[in-house]
This record gives C-alpha cells, sequence and structure tokens, in this order.
C-alpha cells in the first residue's frame, strides 16, 4: 500500500505549495484512489504534475465531507476524468461523475476497501485491509478519533491512522496503534509527535507512505 500526500497544510517536499486543505493518492488492492480534492483545483493539479499523478491515472475519487478544503478541486478533476465518486450521504448535489455512491452505513468498495458509513451525519473515513489490520485514512475526523477507529474495528485491529484529527486531544485513544499521521486541520500535531515518538511521522504535501 501507497499513500501519497498531495495536498496538506505543510510541504514535505519543497517543490510543492502547502494549502489550507487535504487530498492524498491511495494505491491500495490494485486500486488507484483519490481521497479528498484539496481546496483549490490549481494548487492540487500543480502538486499533482510535480509529483507525476496524471488525473487520467485516478479509478476513483472518495470524498470525505462536504467541506470546501476537501472538495475544491473535484470538479476539475472530473471534468478532466469522470470517475465514480463515493461520498458520505449528506452529499446531495450532482456531480458530473461516472457513478455517484452515497455511503449511510458502512459498507465495501472493493475487496479489503470500505467505507465506515456516514458518521455522526457528516463524514466518512476510507478503511483498508492488509495483513489482518486496517489503515484508516481521515478527511479532518469530525465525528471525532474514537468513534471513527470504532467504526473502523469492524474490519479488523486498525493499526494505522492517517489524516486531519482537529481538535482531537484524547490522546490515550492512539496506544493501540502502529502508526499515525497526522495532517491537515490537527492542532495538536506537535503534542502526538512528542507523546507518540516511535509511532508518529509527519505529514505534508510530498510525504509518501508506504505499508
Amino acid at each position: 500500500m501507497k499513500i501519497t500526500l498531495i495536498y496538506d497544510n505543510d510541504a514535505w517536499d519543497t517543490r510543492l505549495a502547502p494549502d489550507w486543505g487535504f487530498a492524498a493518492l491511495i494505491e491500495a488492492c490494485g486500486h488507484n484512489i483519490l481521497f479528498d480534492t484539496g481546496a483549490k483545483s490549481q494548487i492540487l493539479l500543480d502538486n499533482m504534475e510535480k509529483l507525476n499523478i496524471s488525473p487520467q491515472s485516478i479509478e476513483e475519487i472518495f470524498i470525505s465531507h462536504d467541506h470546501w478544503d476537501h472538495t475544491g478541486g473535484l470538479l476539475e478533476i472530473l471534468e478532466q476524468n469522470p470517475v465514480r465518486v463515493y461520498v458520505p450521504d449528506t452529499i446531495s448535489s450532482a456531480l458530473p461523475a461516472k457513478e455517484t455512491i452515497p455511503f449511510s452505513l458502512s459498507g465495501k468498495i472493493h475487496k479489503h476497501i470500505y467505507s465506515t458509513g456516514t458518521l455522526k451525519n457528516i463524514e466518512h473515513s476510507l478503511c483498508i485491509q492488509q495483513d489482518g489490520r486496517v489503515v484508516v485514512i481521515a478527511g479532518c475526523s469530525h465525528p471525532g478519533v474514537k468513534t471513527i477507529l470504532k467504526a473502523a474495528s469492524e474490519f479488523g485491529r486498525v493499526s494505522a491512522l492517517i489524516g486531519g484529527l482537529h481538535g482531537f486531544d484524547d490522546f490515550p485513544v492512539l496506544e493501540t496503534l502502529d502508526m499515525v499521521c497526522a495532517t491537515h486541520c490537527t492542532q495538536h500535531k506537535q503534542e502526538i509527535q512528542s507523546r507518540f515518538p516511535q509511532i508518529s511521522i509527519p505529514g505534508g504535501a510530498g510525504k509518501v507512505i508506504e505499508l
């Protein structure tokens, strides 16, 4: 499994532009899934070009929730490549996509790839099974990290969490993880890194995580 952060508040790769928002390319189980699309389409596309990620290489898009900093590049990508889009069931607007699939409850996207379902009426997260463990990618964690991890545990032991954690400060919840990469809107990145130096890795646009 390979996860490339394309859009983030910080830049790991200094060639890339940092900006408030989140997007990542998930390469797992034989699929290329764009997770969220950042805030500004031009920054998304420029960062993708520098990372040699073509819009045509994207097979599907997973939108975690309907906030501007996660959907800003969506229409531009769909104009170039109108692929299938997975959304929380709270998104009602029509999209120029091959197909729009809303998730209310948890469900299967592909073999070993799942949605938690829309949690607390706002957001769903992507779950990927690997070697008996589960990797979770979250947009902003608006439903709460504990809620997301509990939902994801339906698919196995959660070993990794990647994405925005917002104002999360219930740090003991992370003790069972093997890896955490706090990105985007996470307010307590430094404390997470200082409390969990063995499992915490920095994010930033251009960061590549291989699991």
